[in-house]
C-alpha cells in the first residue's frame, strides 16, 4: 500500500518536474523558476532496483528551498537514482522549519527505503536522522558538515564539501592579492551550517594574517535582489571596504549589477562560491575576481550512490563521510576541462568518472 501511494504521489507531481527535468541556465531570477513544492523522477528507463518486499525501491529527498544550487543537487540525486532504477520522492521545505519537519515525517510515513535530507539548518537533519533511524529507514545528510556526527544521530553517511577550507581559501586570497583591504560578507542563510562554517574561517584566516578584516555580515536570504538591497545599504552605510564576499554566484551576479546601477562597480571586487555557469561566465568577464567551483550535480549524483549502498548492504559502515574536493578559480583557471570545474548541470559520464576516481566503492553500483 505504501508503495501505491508513494507511486501515486509521484505521478501527481511528474508535471511539475518537467519543468525542471531540462538543463537550464543560471541567472539573477533563476530562484524564480524553481519555487516548487514537490517534485518527483521521471520513471527510471532501465532495470528497477527492488525493496525488501519485493516492489520498485522509492528514496525520498528533502531538499531545503528554491536556490539553484538545491536545484542542481535534487538533478544530481535523481541522475543517479536513474541509474540504479530507482524511485524518487523529493519535498522542498522552502527554507521554513515546520514545513521541513513534515516533509520528515510526510516521507517515513510512506514508508520510503531510504531518506536523503539537505536541511538549511543544523537542527533539521539531526531529527531526520534520529526519525529514520526510529523506523529502520536509512538516512543521508548532505551539506551538515559534521552536525550529525557531533549530535551522535545514527546517520548512514553524510555528504559534504570541506567548508572550513573554503573560508580558509578566501581569507589567503584576500591577504594574498588585497592586503589592508576591508571587506564585508553577504552569506547565504544565517542558519546554514555551511555558511556559518565559512564565515567563521574565513574570518579566522584574516585575523591570523593580520591584514584583512571583517567589517559586517548580512543575510542574503539566498535571494539574489535581497543581496543586492544588502550590497547597496553596506556601501551607503559609509562603511570603508573593498572586497565583497558574496555566498553564491547568482546573488554576486546580482550585487554587480546593482553597482554598475550605482556607478561604484569599478570601487569594488566581489569574490563568491559555485562554480556555476553563471560565476565562470562572470570570471571571463572580469566582473568577479576569484570563486571556487563546488558542483551540487555531483554531490546529488554521490549522495544517491551512498543512501543506496546503505539500503541495500546490510553490513554496510554507518557514519561514513564523503567529502568532494573543491577548486579554487580565478581569471588565469581554465574552465573547460570539466574534471577540474565539475559541471553544475547534470553530466552523467562525468559524474561516473569522478565518482570511480574519488569513490570506487559506490561506483561500483553503476558501473
Amino acid at each position: 500500500m505504501r508503495r501505491l501511494l508513494a507511486l501515486f504521489i509521484t505521478l501527481a507531481m511528474i508535471l511539475s518536474l518537467a519543468a525542471c527535468g531540462q538543463p537550464q541556465a543560471e541567472d539573477t531570477e533563476s530562484t524564480e523558476n524553481t519555487d516548487t513544492a514537490e517534485t518527483a523522477a521521471e520513471e527510471p528507463a532501465g532495470e528497477t532496483a527492488e525493496a525488501s518486499d519485493g516492489g520498485q525501491m522509492v528514496f525520498g529527498y528533502i531538499t531545503p528551498g528554491p536556490d539553484t544550487w538545491y536545484l542542481r543537487d535534487v538533478e544530481g540525486f535523481q541522475a543517479a537514482a536513474e541509474l540504479l532504477g530507482i524511485e524518487v520522492v523529493v519535498l522542498n521545505s522552502n527554507y521554513d522549519v515546520s514545513e521541513e519537519l513534515a516533509n520528515i515525517e510526510n516521507l517515513i510515513n510512506q514508508g520510503v527505503d531510504g531518506l536523503s535530507v539537505f536541511s538549511f539548518n543544523e537542527s533539521g537533519a539531526i531529527t531526520c536522522a534520529e526519525q529514520g533511524a526510529a523506523a529502520g529507514i536509512p538516512v543521508v545528510a548532505t551539506d551538515s558538515v559534521g552536525s550529525v556526527f557531533d549530535a551522535e544521530a545514527e546517520v548512514a553517511a553524510a555528504v559534504d564539501f570541506d567548508w572550513n577550507e573554503m573560508g580558509i581559501s578566501y581569507g589567503n586570497w584576500m591577504a594574498d592579492n588585497y592586503p589592508n583591504e576591508d571587506y564585508v560578507i553577504i552569506t547565504g542563510n544565517f542558519e546554514s551550517v555551511p555558511c556559518q562554517t565559512v564565515n567563521a574561517s574565513m574570518q579566522e584566516t584574516t585575523e591570523s594574517r593580520g591584514v584583512n578584516e571583517c567589517l559586517a555580515i548580512e543575510d542574503g536570504d539566498y535571494t539574489p535582489a535581497v543581496a543586492a538591497d544588502k550590497a547597496e545599504d553596506l556601501i551607503n552605510s559609509g562603511l570603508d571596504f573593498k572586497i565583497i564576499f558574496v555566498m553564491d554566484e547568482d546573488m554576486a551576479a546580482a550585487v554587480r549589477v546593482r553597482l554598475e546601477d550605482m556607478g561604484v562597480a569599478d570601487d569594488y571586487v566581489i569574490i563568491s562560491q559555485n562554480g556555476s555557469e553563471v560565476g565562470l561566465e562572470m570570471l571571463q568577464a572580469g566582473t568577479l575576481a576569484y570563486t571556487i567551483s563546488s558542483s551540487p550535480g555531483w554531490e546529488g549524483f554521490v549522495a544517491c550512490l551512498a543512501l543506496y549502498h546503505a539500503a541495500v548492504d546490510p553490513e554496510a559502515e554507518m557514519e561514513v563521510s564523503y567529502y568532494l574536493p573543491i577548486i579554487p578559480l580565478d581569471k588565469d583557471t581554465d574552465t573547460s576541462d570539466p574534471m577540474q570545474v565539475v559541471p553544475w548541470t547534470v553530466d552523467v559520464d562525468c559524474y561516473k568518472e569522478l565518482t570511480a576516481q574519488y569513490f570506487p566503492e559506490l561506483a561500483a553500483y553503476i558501473e
